[in-house]
């Protein structure tokens, strides 16, 4: 199969769809693999490497104009004139994102798979884990940073200080960005609380990280009573390709002291708290009812080497299936069939169509593809 790999256009966007082990696993597979001048620049790969891979190094037009293209974000406006009955292979987001996208995806009957829908066989999103790692990772971090005074937080260390902890961290949602979010705090030596839905996910949690993790059920009750000595708040839940629902409202975020932190990284889904709308890495946080919001749309974008290679682990062995058998791959594997969001003019992932008022748009995925 001709393959595109995309340098990606997004605001300090660095990270590339594939590595050169990645292309030099589809070449010698047999596939023609036309990467983008520069596309991994940013990611420390250089054109070279790639060349040495395999590849065909070509301008943005000829990327674009293959069989299948892979990206790492959904395309943004100045790319929407590429999308031409093509198969694209990428984070999509289509519930949280601009409707628009959608319509240029139906517009170019393109076959948009979305890497945040694909489930295994155990109904888990074995693409989104690796960047929600980094994204968990990196929320701890990015609170701690902006709670600094010179950064105009409240001044309160995430840590342990001659044995005894300071700073409170609350995190809602106890999946893969929420498990990584409790794991680097605790590592700090904060003070931290999980809400989750259910009370076994405790266990885990307090076997495989700490048991001076708190753990309480989610509501909104219960998240209202812990906000006001809260000092990071960390956004973390996740509906399987669907808009994020707003937990958090703003009275909730009024009840923080001021110089408080909120990172709600289910923004690139429309976010999880009421007052978040998504920033960039050129402008990355506001500050609302005296509290500061970090809601970067692209965080993984930050660490785009490690996240490159954590994801095109995660990704090739689809990139493969899809270069050796087109959409007939989808045929036997329901799991990877729920990625395939968009084909040929009709929306096919229902939760896509609901979220943005188009189930007039909606049909169902054929039975088989050939």
């Amino acid at each position: 199969m001709k393959i595109g790999l995309i340098k990606e256009l997004k605001i300090k966007e660095n990270r590339v769809g594939l590595t050169p082990e990645g292309v030099k696993t589809l070449t010698e597979n047999g596939h023609l693999v036309h990467v983008e001048q520069g596309a991994g620049i940013g990611s420390g790969f250089s054109d070279e490497i790639y060349r040495q891979a395999g590849a065909l190094l070509v301008t943005s037009d000829e990327a674009w104009n293959q069989e299948l293209i892979i990206k790492v974000k959904e395309p943004i406006n100045e790319e929407y004139k590429n999308l031409k009955n093509q198969l694209v292979f990428t984070y999509f987001h289509l519930a949280g994102v601009a409707p628009e996208l959608t319509t240029a995806l139906l517009a170019g009957k393109t076959g948009a798979i979305a890497y945040e829908t694909l489930e295994d066989e155990n109904g888990r999103l074995p693409l989104l884990a690796p960047m929600s790692a980094v994204a968990g990772n990196m929320a701890v971090q990015m609170g701690s940073y902006y709670l600094a005074a010179h950064n105009g937080g409240k001044g309160i260390m995430l840590g342990s200080v001659l044995g005894k902890k300071y700073g409170k961290v609350l995190i809602i949602g106890d999946g893969v960005v929420g498990f990584h979010a409790a794991k680097t705090a605790i590592g700090l030596g904060a003070n931290v609380t999980v809400a989750g839905l259910f009370a076994e996910n405790a266990s885990h949690l307090h076997r495989e990280i700490s048991a001076d993790i708190k753990f309480i059920i989610s509501s909104s009750t219960s998240i209202a009573e812990q906000l006001p000595d809260t000092d990071l708040l960390v956004g973390a839940v996740l509906v399987h390709g669907a808009r994020a629902s707003h937990l958090i409202s703003s009275e909730m975020v009024k009840s923080m002291q001021p110089g408080s932190v909120l990172v709600d990284v289910s923004i690139d889904q429309g976010g999880c708290i009421e007052t978040a709308h998504a920033t960039s890495h050129d402008n990355p946080v506001y500050t609302e009812h005296g509290v500061i919001h970090y809601c970067v749309s692209n965080m993984p974008g930050a660490f785009p080497r490690t996240s490159t290679q954590a994801l095109t682990s995660a990704t090739l062995p689809y990139i493969l299936k899809l270069a050796d058998h087109g959409l007939t791959a989808l045929n036997t594997d329901p799991g990877f069939a729920k990625a395939l969001n968009t084909y040929q003019g009709y929306i096919t992932y229902k939760p896509v169509a609901e979220a943005l008022g188009k189930l007039d748009q909606y049909r169902d995925k054929p039975v088989s593809f050939s």
